[in-house]
């Protein structure tokens, strides 16, 4: 065990190493081996005890420096089977300015997009549907729920509801709900979207891989044709620590 401590963590002289509390130090020295490689994703981190062990502090000193870096995201702990190294995440920059789909900006950003369903079919459409998407009664609406997955690292949870006029089979979405709807041309041309800063929940930061109560956006839109109508209404969530949305903003008169 110690010698494969010692492979990927280089921590002799921690006690003298400068100033600043041990645990700041050991975080410091995990991160490093995290982000240069010596500890990949999805490897299982050292028992607290071996680590306190090995670096000569206490197992509180331990469990506050791996505390400090499952908050920031780089570890994730599994009930009953331990703490897992996670992937440091590459921010993404997404345009508010463009009305695309999630395919299509990680096709241009040169990155392997899958999606894992969630939720795809015909359903009786809540009142909130009705209104929002003005669905006459006894029409049906298509819910189509996705895990957003770009280079195997999950990044959104996209639900939307489209009237079934417009998509009577939601299992024809494969890739691009916006290639199914341009086939019945019925692709959005524009759309209203409401970004709102939030803490996940059990359920959502467990599909995304990130710690409950991590920093999240949530993500309102609201789709129309060029006629006016609207043709989708798509609630998504977003990891806070992938995702920066950028607006150009140019000097107006007044």
């Amino acid at each position: 065990m110690s010698q494969m401590l010692s492979a990927i963590l280089p921590l002799d002289g921690l006690q003298g190493a400068g100033t600043g509390p041990l645990y700041r130090k050991l975080r410091q020295s995990l991160e490093d081996a995290i982000r240069s490689g010596k500890l990949e994703h999805g490897d299982a981190l050292p028992a607290e005890r071996d680590l306190a062990d090995y670096a000569h502090v206490s197992r509180v000193t331990v469990r506050k420096a791996v505390d400090d870096l499952v908050k920031g995201g780089l570890l994730s702990r599994r009930h009953g089977s331990g703490t897992f190294v996670v992937k440091p995440m590459s921010r993404v920059e997404q345009p508010l300015t463009r009305l695309t789909s999630f395919t299509e900006d990680m096709a241009r950003r040169g990155l392997i997009t899958r999606s894992e369903w969630l939720e795809r079919g015909l359903f009786h459409p809540s009142p909130e549907e009705m209104m929002m998407l003005g669905l006459a009664p006894g029409t049906s609406v298509a819910r189509i729920g996705r895990l957003r997955i770009a280079n195997d690292m999950p990044l959104a949870i996209e639900r939307a509801s489209i009237s079934a006029e417009f998509l009577p089979d939601p299992a024809a979405v494969t890739t691009s709900l916006y290639a199914e709807l341009e086939k019945k041309n019925a692709r959005p041309v524009r759309a209203i979207q409401r970004i709102s800063a939030c803490n996940m929940k059990k359920a959502d930061a467990g599909l995304l891989a990130v710690p409950i109560g991590a920093a999240g956006l949530s993500i309102e839109r609201v789709s129309y044709l060029a006629s006016g109508r609207v043709v989708e209404l798509t609630r998504s969530l977003y990891r806070g620590d992938a995702y920066d949305f950028v607006a150009e903003l140019s000097l107006g008169e007044g």
